[in-house]
């Protein structure tokens, strides 16, 4: 069943949008730029295992094929 909820005008939205937005704990400077550095090799890693990887499969599949 459904809960009836009181909804809250825009800008009392609002106001609660930006007292969240209070809590929020924000990433400082180098915390933002280890995550930025660890993302691009974890993508490149990522992409160069992929990369292998298809690289023994397409050799199997025309090996297979003669």
């Amino acid at each position: 069943m459904a809960e009836n909820k009181k909804k809250a005008s825009p800008i009392e939205f609002l106001k609660q949008v930006k007292a969240e937005g209070k809590k929020v704990t924000w990433p400082t400077r180098q915390e933002t730029v280890i995550s930025t550095i660890m993302v691009f090799i974890m993508v490149t890693l990522a992409a160069i295992f992929l990369f292998l990887a298809d690289q023994v499969i397409s050799t199997v599949i025309r090996w297979l094929l003669g």
